[in-house]
C-alpha cells in the first residue's frame, strides 16, 4: 500500500516536472506574441471615461476568459482529429488582423470624416455611452479571440508528441497568463493618470514629481500603444502568411524577418480591406437601386 503511495507521488512529481519544463518552453515561443496582445488589448481598452474604465476592463478580461475556454478545448480536439483545419483558422484569423491594421493605417492616412473614440462627451446620454462602450468592448473581444486563436496553437505546438495531460495544464497555463498577465499590465497602464493624482497629493517632493511625470506621460504611452498596436496586428498577421502559407516561405527571403512579416501582413490587410471596401460599395449600390425599384413600383 505504501509503494503504490509512493509510486503515485513519484508520477505526480515526474508530471509536474515535465509540466514545468513544456510550460517555460511554450512562455518563451508565446513571448512575443503575449507583447503584441498586450499592445492591441491596451490600446483597444482606452478611451474611456475615468469612472468606466475599470468596470469595462473587467467586461473585457471576461471575455478574454470565456474565449479561452471555448479557444482551448476546440484547440486540443481539432489537433487531435483535424489538424490540418488548424493552419485554416490561423490563416482566416491572420486576414482580420491584418485588415484590422490596414483599416487603422487608411484612416490616419486618407483624410475622410473621423468618429470620436474617447467616450467622455458630456452631451452624450447615458444611453449612447452605454452603446459606444459596448461597440469597443465587443471589438475588443473579437480581436482579443483572433490573437488568444494564435497563442493557444503556438503553445499547443510546443508540447505535441507529450502526454494529453501535459498539454492540457501547459496550453491552460499559458491561456491563464494570457488573460490575467496581460490585462492585469494594461489595467496598470490605464490607471497610470490616477495613480499620478495619488502621488501629487503627497507632501514629498518626490512624489509630487513622479505624479506629475505619470499623468503627463499617460497620453504619450496611449498614443504610443495605438502605434504599436497597429503594427503588432499587421506582424502577427504577417507571421502567421510567412510561416502558415507554402508559396510565402520564401517571400523576401533576403530581408529581415520582421521586414518580410510586416510586408507580408500588409499586402495581406491591403488585400481584405479592398475586399471590404468593394463589398461595402457594391452592397451599398445594391440597396440603392432596390430602394429605387421600391419607390417607382409604389409611385
Amino acid at each position: 500500500m505504501a509503494s503504490g503511495i509512493f509510486a503515485l507521488l513519484d508520477d505526480i512529481a515526474a508530471l509536474m516536472d515535465d509540466v514545468a519544463m513544456m510550460s517555460k518552453i511554450a512562455t518563451k515561443k508565446t513571448a512575443g506574441i503575449l507583447g503584441d496582445d498586450l499592445a492591441v488589448n491596451a490600446e483597444k481598452a482606452s478611451g474611456f471615461v475615468s469612472s468606466r474604465e475599470i468596470p469595462v476592463l473587467w467586461a473585457i478580461t471576461k471575455g478574454s476568459l470565456l474565449n479561452k475556454l471555448i479557444i482551448v478545448p476546440l484547440a486540443l480536439l481539432l489537433s487531435y482529429f483535424i489538424p490540418w483545419l488548424i493552419t485554416v483558422v490561423l490563416i482566416f484569423g491572420a486576414f482580420y488582423l491584418a485588415y484590422e491594421g490596414a483599416e487603422k493605417i487608411y484612416e490616419y492616412v486618407i483624410p475622410h470624416q473621423r468618429t470620436v473614440d474617447r467616450v467622455e462627451n458630456t452631451m452624450l446620454s447615458d444611453e449612447d455611452i452605454v452603446t459606444l462602450e459596448k461597440g469597443k468592448i465587443k471589438a475588443a473581444i473579437i480581436t482579443d479571440f483572433i490573437l488568444s486563436i494564435e497563442i493557444v496553437i503556438i503553445a499547443l505546438g510546443s508540447v505535441i508528441g507529450k502526454p494529453i495531460l501535459t498539454q492540457i495544464i501547459v496550453v491552460s497555463f499559458i491561456a491563464i497568463i494570457a488573460t490575467v498577465g496581460v490585462y492585469g499590465i494594461v489595467t496598470l497602464i490605464v490607471r497610470m493618470d490616477d495613480l499620478g493624482m495619488l502621488l501629487t497629493a503627497n507632501k514629498s517632493k518626490t512624489s509630487k514629481f513622479i505624479g506629475k511625470q505619470l499623468i503627463r506621460l499617460l497620453p504619450l504611452v496611449i498614443k504610443s500603444l495605438a502605434f504599436i498596436g497597429t503594427i503588432a496586428l499587421i506582424l502577427v498577421a504577417g507571421g502567421i502568411f510567412v510561416h502558415k502559407i507554402d508559396q510565402l516561405h520564401y517571400f523576401l527571403q533576403d530581408l529581415p524577418s520582421l521586414v518580410r512579416e510586416f510586408s507580408a501582413g500588409l499586402m495581406g490587410g491591403i488585400i481584405a480591406l479592398l475586399v471590404v471596401k468593394g463589398f461595402k460599395f457594391i452592397w451599398g449600390k445594391l440597396k440603392q437601386s432596390i430602394k429605387k425599384k421600391d419607390s417607382t413600383t409604389n409611385g
